[in-house]
């Protein structure tokens, strides 16, 4: 068959909570069949509102279930899935995946792997050291006199560390202590809050920019608080034409590795504004929680584009006019971001109509049929708009018709951190 011909129906997910749900409404919206693995103990409710669901609770292997229903291809919203033990028993079924797998994966899962190959094709990167032991860190960061991010050298949502942004050395000295070293510890130099990142789809050899966007991941107004296990906000503006030169910078260089090691999907690469140039914290190999859900609602064709990408094949991304900016914000329920604390099951009640759209993450269903707060992030809403002051207006407007004792979300998601390269 001519590539051109190809065509999408069936497209199995694998994850849970407010992200899966929006990819399976987008998709189903598009035409297609959805069928969605419930990878955790939690956040089925929103997802069981689009299509069929199949929790790991009932079944602990998804490949009978996908080698059933045979999917034209999968998306991953977590690379966990990447680390089962039924992922061989699932990547033998022969299911393209939206997610690169084999070397490419490893530009997400192993932080020193990406720094490596940051330096061989001269891309900047902070200084970091990858070392194994508590103390030996501490030695370091007082030899360097230098502050330091604190994240583990390993990629994955069970990590023993989850990134501690420190910006003194003093408090690096102070946090080191009580990280858990069972994997390492990779530093890197603190090099400021000048953050922003690229969005793109990698096939056929070929790198497609797709949006520039950027994550509020402080959990309070002001930037302030620790860094949350997940954004608290999120923004994005269509950019195939790389307006800020991130891709440029920060991908483009590594064209040669993408054709070499057969890199198809998603790639996102998070960076950071210093001495006027981009420099390279991380890269992820997925469409992202925050932003995948805006991407897919931003184009015309995502089950093409998608399912194309996961194939290899060439893309031609088309997209919705009106749409050329979107906001996500999240409602936070009790004690969030310190997940040791637990709250009730508090009523979750919402107040008029939506303009945009919700996405529900950790709730359930009451006894009397309305919804309950069953964990630390309530929802997501996301707006999408001509201009990012409209799109930000419209976000604000449905977060606050949502009504849960404890709750709270961020208030200043656009008022810093944006154009990109702003503090």
């Amino acid at each position: 068959m001519d590539a051109r011909d190809v065509r999408f129906q069936r497209v199995g997910l694998l994850g849970i909570g407010a992200f899966t749900q929006a990819l399976m409404r987008h998709l189903r919206r598009d035409g297609a069949e959805v069928l969605t693995y419930l990878t955790r103990d939690y956040g089925h409710e929103g997802p069981r509102q689009e299509g069929p669901c199949v929790s790991n609770l009932e079944v602990p292997d998804p490949c009978p279930v996908f080698g059933a229903w045979k999917p034209d291809f999968l998306v991953p919203m977590s690379l966990e899935w990447a680390l089962k033990p039924w992922t061989a028993d699932l990547m033998a079924l022969g299911i393209p995946i939206l997610c690169p797998t084999g070397e490419g994966l490893r530009l997400e899962r192993e932080r020193g792997f990406a720094r490596d190959l940051c330096q061989r094709h001269g891309i900047p990167f902070p200084r970091s050291h990858h070392v194994p032991t508590r103390a030996e860190a501490e030695t370091l960061v007082r030899r360097e006199k230098r502050p330091f991010v604190v994240k583990n050298p390993l990629c994955s949502p069970t990590s023993p560390i989850h990134t501690i942004v420190c910006e003194t050395p003093e408090d690096t000295l102070a946090w080191l202590p009580r990280v858990d070293d069972a994997e390492g510890i990779f530093l890197q130099e603190y090099l400021g809050r000048r953050e922003a990142g690229h969005i793109a789809l990698v096939s056929d050899g070929q790198i497609h920019s797709l949006v520039t966007n950027q994550e509020y991941k402080r959990a309070f107004d002001g930037n302030r608080g620790i860094v949350a296990g997940a954004p608290l906000g999120g923004l994005v503006e269509r950019d195939p034409g790389d307006r800020y030169g991130l891709a440029r910078e920060l991908l483009a260089p590594l064209e040669p590795w993408f054709r070499e090691v057969g890199f198809r999907g998603p790639v996102q690469v998070t960076a950071i504004r210093h001495d006027d140039r981009w420099h390279v914290l991380e890269y992820n190999v997925r469409l992202g929680v925050t932003s995948g859900p805006m991407i897919a609602s931003m184009l015309a064709n995502p089950l093409d584009t998608f399912g194309r990408c996961a194939l290899g094949l060439p893309l031609s991304p088309r997209w919705r006019s009106g749409r050329e900016f979107g906001c996500n914000l999240t409602l936070a329920g009790y004690g969030y971001p310190f997940t040791q604390l637990i709250g009730p099951r508090v009523p979750v009640t919402v107040d008029g109509t939506f303009e945009g759209e919700v996405w529900w993450q950790e709730v359930a269903r009451s006894p009397l049929g309305g919804l309950e707060a069953t964990g630390h992030r309530i929802a997501d809403v996301t707006a999408l708009a001509g201009t990012m002051d409209e799109a930000i207006a419209r976000a604000y407007a449905d977060i606050r018709r949502i009504r849960s004792l404890g709750s709270y979300h961020r208030t200043d998601v656009g008022r810093s951190l944006w154009p990109p390269g702003n503090p």
